[in-house]
């Protein structure tokens, strides 16, 4: 079997599980019965999320090259100069964690000149803004986009500091999130929290500041200015829709790509919002509200707007599951013409 066909199979097995009658039916049957339908279908769709990122992976391993690393600062970053934690990186597996950022750098990764189109995309990763999660499913994405002739540019950006020797704390798993009133499209859930606010505060900034000097750059680095677009998971949406409403539009997204990542601020947009495509798991708690509640925001406003809710746990939401759709997306809006070639 080639890697292609391959990723292929995976692909129409995820779709057999996850549109599976047992998927459909399952919120009309008794409650241990779904329980244990819920647990066989998460297993079987985490294990073929591997065999997809994997796959992916093969197939495009020679796509993913990273180019240069950039420090988006000068000197220290701007109102945390005086953090003082050292920034380290935890590995198992597939699993690739950033802690403690405090120096954010741009990791850029053109895609090939025979294919490449002159579109761009600064890719936020999650981890609630306490750690930074860049593993497989990164790369992934990286190497799904650079296919597609779409340069990629990984946006390390700040993170809440932690003390390394303070015992590692654990949050609720995504089905048993605390609720969350959703206002105006927030979902954050620590609203008024100074520490979280801050960090929000400085990863935003840290996006506006990678949009701007990506534009900069653009012309060395083969890069449409009007089509930087930002694709964000978890924590990383919430940034992306910061670096939106931040209003500046040197800074603005051309369009935006949210990965069960809802705003963590209130939002209000006009018609001229950039496109939004989202994308989320259907028992995420306030963070699928959150989404929802955004596709309705851009579709009151008249913007292009489209949403899909996948009935998978949150670590099958990766590029595997939603990549042809937001490639084909990406063409409908005219993100993926190069308009360089169109006009020689």
């Amino acid at each position: 079997m080639t890697n292609n066909s391959c990723a292929s199979a995976c692909k129409k097995l995820l779709c057999l599980i996850t549109n599976s009658p047992e998927a459909r039916c399952a919120n009309q049957r008794n409650a241990p019965w779904k329980r244990r339908a819920a647990e066989r279908r998460a297993a079987m769709a985490r294990e073929i999320s591997k065999m997809l990122l994997a796959c992916s992976l093969l197939t495009s391993a020679t796509l993913c090259a990273q180019d240069r690393i950039v420090r988006l600062y000068e000197g220290p970053a701007p109102g945390s100069e005086s953090w003082t934690y050292a920034e380290r990186i935890e590995e198992s597996g597939p699993r690739r964690i950033i802690h403690n950022v405090r120096n954010p750098e741009l990791s850029v990764y053109p895609a090939d000149s025979e294919v490449a189109n002159g579109a761009a995309v600064v890719i936020l990763p999650g981890g609630g803004l306490r750690i930074l999660s860049v593993g497989d499913d990164t790369q992934a994405m990286i190497a799904r986009l650079n296919a597609h002739g779409i340069t990629a540019i990984l946006l390390k950006y700040r993170i809440l500091q932690v003390d390394p020797d303070a015992p590692p704390q654990r949050g609720p798993s995504p089905g048993n999130l605390p609720a969350v009133e959703i206002v105006k499209g927030n979902a954050n859930p620590a609203r008024g929290d100074p520490a979280m606010d801050e960090v929000l505060e400085f990863a935003t900034h840290d996006a506006e500041t990678a949009m701007r000097y990506v534009r900069t750059h653009a012309g060395e680095w083969g890069v449409d200015p009007h089509r930087v677009g930002m694709i964000g998971t978890s924590a990383g949406g919430g940034v992306a829709f910061g670096a939106l409403l931040a209003g500046d539009a040197a800074t603005r997204p051309d369009f935006i790509v949210s990965n069960f990542g809802p705003a963590l601020q209130d939002v209000a947009i006009t018609d001229d919002a950039p496109p939004l495509f989202l994308a989320v798991d259907a028992d995420h708690g306030p963070v699928t509200d959150g989404i929802i509640a955004l596709r309705g925001i851009w579709a009151a406003a008249g913007a292009a707007v489209e949403l899909h809710v996948y009935d998978v746990p949150t670590d099958a939401m990766n590029i595997s599951l939603w990549g042809d759709r937001l490639i084909a997306w990406l063409g409908e809006q005219g993100f993926l013409a190069d308009t360089k070639a169109q006009g020689e």
